[in-house]
């Protein structure tokens, strides 16, 4: 048989019985639409998140206080960390440790904030001039805190858009306006550019005061920090500046054993792997579950081809009659196969990504569709019309002409 013949005959097959080709393609159809779909959700998700922690600022390392082992424990209201990094330790890691960019000292806390009436609960940080640029913080309108906010104890506050749109309203002029943390009076003198949500960390639900203020009136105490931020001067010295921090604060904080150090150094890049090693599993995960409907499809197409064979014994028993011989019977059934397959899947990748450019366009999840999961899928779509077609193609190529001319 010619290739034409080939095509003629599969065609005329699949045309003969519409009802049944179309319900048979729908398994195909739905797997390879579930997989890209579930698949470029994994993937939307894990770009989205490193994307957000990246975000966070550049080649980013960030020591927090610990559990604190020894005597004098004592547990931050509201924060549950241990009291162990002091305003000196900053001062030590920024004149000690070499390849650091920029050093923030932070004090950070969630306290009710008000404004004319209105009020809302949000993250406050106590943060010096360095912050803007070791977190990538970026000003839309107004200024940032000076060196001089924080040597003058300026009562002044930088906030982000949604705490600017929970305080005045979407259309109110923010910067200028009075605000109050624990009935302590602040001028609003920026809003920051919106950077997103960072797992439970809305950065753009925040205010930023002056260190010195965040110290003496919303702290009340000036002899412990919240977490010191240290943007690396490169990503390749990373590494290097996190041992080095941690040798100087356990040098200073008299612990000799590095498992019982009293604080942490996060580096950036570990959890964007971390992130990135989690969100992957998930997307395995979320493909293998929508693959099962893909195995359910192709069980789908053998049914139909066996069935078809049933049907098309005297016409088989005719063929071979005539000199057809088993390849010529087996090519012309697994063909019939893959191009159920093969349809169903192309209708399938179309669906999908219409489905996923749905998803992300109404905003209800991020979606990120690759070329790989597309080829994949169509790759699988066809491999299970090779498979699960096989099993009918070699049972119809050995039938006995003479018993399937009798066949009624």
């Amino acid at each position: 048989m010619t290739t034409k013949d080939i095509f003629h005959e599969t065609l005329s097959a699949l045309t003969a019985n519409k009802v049944r080709t179309s319900l048979t393609m729908l398994g195909i159809i739905i797997g390879i639409s579930s997989v890209i779909v579930m698949v470029s959700i994994g993937q939307g998700a894990q770009s989205s998140i490193q994307s957000n922690i990246q975000a966070l600022g550049s080649n980013l390392l960030i020591v927090s206080p610990g559990a604190q082992r020894g005597p004098g424990y004592q547990i931050s209201a509201g924060r549950g960390s241990s009291h162990t990094l002091t305003p000196a330790d900053a001062a030590a890691i920024e004149s000690e440790v070499t390849n650091i960019a920029a050093i923030s000292p932070e004090i950070s806390g969630r306290y009710q904030v008000t404004a004319k009436g209105t009020n809302t609960n949000t993250s406050v940080t106590g943060a010096t001039s360095a912050y803007i640029s070791v977190h990538n913080v970026q000003v839309n309108d107004g200024s940032f805190i000076s060196d001089v906010d924080v040597k003058n104890l300026n009562k002044v506050a930088v906030i982000g858009p949604t705490t600017a749109t929970d305080l005045f309203g979407a259309d109110t002029e923010a910067v200028g306006q009075i605000i109050r943390i624990k009935g302590i009076q602040f001028t609003v003198i920026g809003v920051t550019v919106s950077k997103g949500t960072t797992g439970f960390n809305n950065q753009d639900d925040a205010i930023y005061v002056p260190f010195s203020d965040a110290q003496l009136f919303l702290q009340g105490d000036t002899s412990y920090i919240s977490n010191i931020s240290i943007s690396a001067v490169s990503a390749d010295v990373m590494t290097q500046v996190q041992a080095d921090i941690t040798t100087l604060l356990l040098i200073r904080h008299k612990i000799s054993d590095p498992t019982a150090a009293d604080f942490n150094v996060l580096n950036q890049a570990s959890i964007v792997s971390a992130a990135s090693s989690v969100t992957g599993t998930f997307t395995l995960l979320l493909g293998a579950v929508a693959g099962i409907s893909l195995v359910v499809g192709g069980i789908g197409i053998m049914n139909m081809m066996l069935t078809t064979v049933t049907e098309r014994t005297r016409e088989i028993g005719l063929r071979k009659a005539i000199g057809a011989k088993k390849r010529d019977i087996s090519t012309q059934f697994l063909t019939e196969a893959v191009a159920l397959t093969v349809i169903g899947g192309t209708i399938g990748v179309i669906l999908g990504w219409l489905i996923a450019y749905g998803i992300t366009y109404l905003g209800i999840l991020q979606a990120s569709i690759s070329t790989s999961s597309v080829l994949l899928a169509f790759g699988v779509s066809a491999a299970i019309g090779i498979v699960f077609g096989y099993y009918p193609a070699r049972r119809a190529a050995g039938l006995n002409p003479i018993e399937a001319l009798r066949y009624e």
